[in-house]
């Protein structure tokens, strides 16, 4: 299982990867409006998200009572029209980001997110324990640590939707 999730993570974060790594400085901090992030806040967001996953899972395997919590199907997220809001613990900062810093930041997180599966003996019990995540209700932690792609797929979405409404140069 936890192999199937890891191609997912390697997959879905190239593709980040690829959207931002030749954008300039400027790009990467130009917020669309006030209502909205920049790119740079977006990914600054994934890295807290992925923090914060792992710090919930973590938690989650510590607790003795088992449980058999609902499956979902987390596809859903994937839906843009469906709008979210951010606890304040994973809300980006305002501060403005370089690109360089950030792919290395999202390097060392996902990293450290890997390096805490491979701890994890039995990797089966992820299922019998379940945390309160804040859009999804009680998950189960093997579904907390997959929406972790489903997440980042639905903010390469919305980098899409910022870059394609620069405007284009002309040749």
């Amino acid at each position: 299982m936890i192999l199937q999730i890891k191609d997912q993570l390697d997959a879905t974060r190239a593709q980040l990867l690829q959207e931002i790594k030749l954008l300039s400085d400027t790009q990467f901090n130009d917020k669309p409006d006030e209502q909205n992030w920049s790119i740079a806040q977006i990914c600054h967001h994934l890295i807290l998200v992925e923090e914060a996953t792992r710090k919930a899972v973590a938690w989650g395997l510590k607790t003795q009572e088992q449980s058999s919590p609902a499956r979902m199907d987390l596809r859903h997220l994937l839906d843009r029209t469906r709008k979210f809001q951010a606890p304040a613990i994973v809300e980006p900062s305002e501060d403005t980001f370089h690109v360089q810093k950030m792919l290395e930041l999202l390097a060392t997180t996902r990293t450290n997110f890997l390096t805490f599966l491979e701890t994890l003996v039995d990797t089966e019990i992820l299922a019998k324990h379940s945390v309160k995540h804040p859009a999804l209700g009680e998950c189960p932690l093997d579904q907390w640590i997959e929406q972790i792609y489903y997440h980042e797929q639905r903010h390469i979405q919305q980098i899409q939707e910022i870059k394609n409404s620069w405007p284009q140069v002309q040749n």
